[in-house]
């Protein structure tokens, strides 16, 4: 039985790039950062020291450079964990899959992946502006059971969420996977908040907004809010992080996510300059990734 992957599953194209990114291997660093708008990646790459590649397809944005000496990427996804499992595939792929001989590398690469993005705080206690560190991301989306990765959820504290809230068997069932430990230690300071990031499928209904369509179950935004295990609540809502953090530990990458808070939907409070504490925490995080070995 051949081990070579078929045209049709990595598809490369013409010009030895990835089908979706449209990146080549040697045009992206082991240090990634994520970011879902594709106008906030130049946001990022403007601190670099210096830009290598700029690359597009699609929603798809990728600038390589140098901060502090240190080669970085940043990527932009889009929206939502179905663009993330694009989009990590393809980045795992661009180190770990011999484009030639289509194999898998005997060696592995193992990458620092980090994303940057906004967020929505469901707690009180974390204001707008404030920066929220994921130590762990519950996926409401389902991505991650399309994958054999029993082995790497939070079984017990998905059985719970469950049972608090009364979970629908129609939905796609809650999965809870912890951030890479050992970058998402080195990327804490004073003013990080570790928290605990919940992932939507959608940015309406199934966030609990409400325009002119009804809910199914208008009361699973409190449910979500009140949920607790062994001291640890749910403290934001967004839609890549759970995706982001069990595809990539999956693949035996390192994966942190960083949140700019920027509404309260508890208080129903808005960031007055949002652009401004994005800002803020690019640099942090810029700072931080450069002094990670």
């Amino acid at each position: 039985m051949s081990n070579r992957i078929a045209e049709s599953e990595l598809i490369i194209n013409p010009d030895g790039s990835i089908y979706h990114l449209n990146v080549k291997p040697d045009q992206i660093a082991e240090t990634i950062i994520f970011v879902g708008d594709q106008n906030r990646v130049p946001v990022v790459s403007k601190h670099f020291d210096t830009i290598e590649h700029k690359l597009a397809k699609r929603e798809f944005v990728t600038h390589t450079g140098t901060y502090k000496g240190k080669r970085m990427t940043v990527i932009s996804t889009g929206i939502g964990p179905d663009n993330i499992d694009i989009v990590i595939n393809e980045v795992d792929a661009l180190f770990n899959i011999d484009f030639e001989t289509r194999t898998k590398k005997e060696k592995h690469t193992k990458l620092n992946i980090v994303r940057i993005g906004t967020s929505g705080s469901l707690q009180n206690e974390i204001p707008v502006d404030a920066f929220v560190l994921a130590e762990y991301g519950i996926g409401f989306d389902g991505v991650l059971h399309y994958y054999d990765s029993k082995h790497i959820q939070e079984t017990k504290m998905q059985d719970a969420f469950v049972k608090h809230t009364n979970w629908d068997d129609f939905k796609a069932k809650p999965y809870i996977v912890k951030y890479g430990e050992e970058l998402g230690e080195q990327l804490l300071g004073e003013n990080i908040i570790k928290g605990f990031t919940g992932t939507a499928v959608g940015f309406y209904g199934p966030q609990g907004r409400v325009l002119r369509l009804a809910l199914e179950t208008p009361e699973l935004n409190s449910k979500i809010d009140s949920f607790e295990f062994e001291g640890k609540r749910i403290t934001n809502l967004e839609m890549e992080t759970a995706a982001i953090y069990g595809l990539g530990k999956l693949l035996d990458h390192n994966t942190c996510s960083l949140n700019c808070i920027i509404a309260n939907r508890a208080s129903g409070g808005f960031s007055k300059d949002p652009y401004s504490s994005v800002e803020k925490l690019i640099k942090y995080t810029l700072d931080k990734l450069a002094e990670v070995k």
